[in-house]
């Protein structure tokens, strides 16, 4: 083999090796059910061949991205590099669609200057404040997505779909707000395909009090949404 045609085959690695270092930030749409970030630990290790990634986290409950920007441990963790990719969540309907317009694209900034990789979870929405739509929140991060050049887990959309096709089962807790343990499995491998580029269907992990049958329909429909969000973008 010449050098030429090995350093070619070190690129190529390089390039095809998933990120191992991972850091999300945004607020208990994030953290609940022991966070999507430990579930994310749990999926990737269960894959064949497994493997090991680690996870950071700067999450508050309540807040928006303009709250964590003004805040100095999330641009800490970010500059202080080593994270591959950062996670931003937002939770729209706690804050306008300008708001978070303007702190995506400063944490994107951050996030690229420290040579990591942004993608941005779109979460859902829930009825205490429904002064926004669910195609309201997609195209807002699409939009986001088209200007900074950016991933999206769409996770509120595969929301939607899970809720379509499976209305039995049930992605909220007590106060229709938060995950329960249906919706975490189904936002872990929703953000799994977008971070990996990954098709999470035969993954086998299956968290506590989700049973096989309903953990493969969710990796299904986390398939089938990133590939439909990949398609349209």
């Amino acid at each position: 083999m010449t050098v030429a045609s090995l350093a070619l085959l070190v690129a190529v690695s390089a390039v095809a090796a998933p990120p191992r270092n991972i850091l999300f930030i945004g607020n208990s749409l994030t953290y609940s059910q022991n966070g999507i970030y430990c579930h994310l630990e749990k999926l990737t290790a269960s894959a064949n061949p497994p493997f090991a990634i680690q996870t950071g986290k700067s999450v508050q409950g309540g807040v928006t991205l303009k709250t964590l920007w003004e805040e100095s441990e999330p641009r800490e963790l970010i500059r202080k590099g080593g994270y591959e990719v950062v996670v931003l969540q937002e939770d729209i309907p706690e804050i306008d669609v300008a708001s978070f317009r303007d702190y995506a694209r400063r944490f994107v900034g951050e996030i690229q200057q420290a040579n990591s990789r942004p993608v941005l979870l779109m979460a859902w929405s829930y009825p205490r404040l429904g002064w926004i739509s669910m195609a309201e929140i997609a195209q807002a991060h699409r939009d986001a997505a088209n200007e900074l050049h950016v991933d999206v887990a769409p996770v509120g959309l595969a929301w939607e779909r899970s809720m379509r096709e499976r209305p039995d089962m049930d992605l909220f807790v007590a106060g229709r707000e938060h995950r329960s343990i249906y919706g975490t499995h189904l936002a872990t491998t929703v953000v799994y395909a977008t971070v990996f580029e990954q098709n999470p269907s035969d993954l086998p992990y299956v968290p506590n009090g989700v049973t096989p049958d309903a953990a493969e329909f969710l990796r299904r429909v986390a398939r089938d949404t990133y590939q439909e969000w990949k398609g349209k973008r």
